[in-house]
């Protein structure tokens, strides 16, 4: 199951499809992730990469985590897949070593 909870703001139905999308493609990767939890804000600066994603998953023994910053929702999003995507190849070919 996966939950997006936007800080702030509402978040666009495109945006949350396309972060579905991502984490889709993560979770058949390890079908031992049982959910993840999804925060999108704005960060206030003066920079424009303010916008923050940050994607928790639970998988079997383990909590996998990252957080993003960008210019984009999207492109943050993105970014915290691929950290993402590593972390759960890397956490499955540990529990295989075993």
């Amino acid at each position: 199951m996966i939950n997006i909870q936007s800080i702030g703001f509402v978040a666009d139905v495109k945006l949350e499809n396309f972060i579905e999308n991502k984490l889709g493609k993560i979770i058949k990767l390890n079908g031992d992730i049982a959910g993840a939890e999804v925060f999108l804000r704005v960060e206030k600066s003066d920079i424009t990469e303010n916008k923050v994603v940050e994607i928790n998953l639970d998988i079997k023994g383990a909590n996998v985590f990252a957080k993003k910053q960008s210019k984009t929702f999207e492109e943050a999003a993105d970014l915290a897949a691929d950290a993402l995507r590593k972390q759960v190849v890397k956490h499955k070919e540990k529990l295989r070593a075993k």
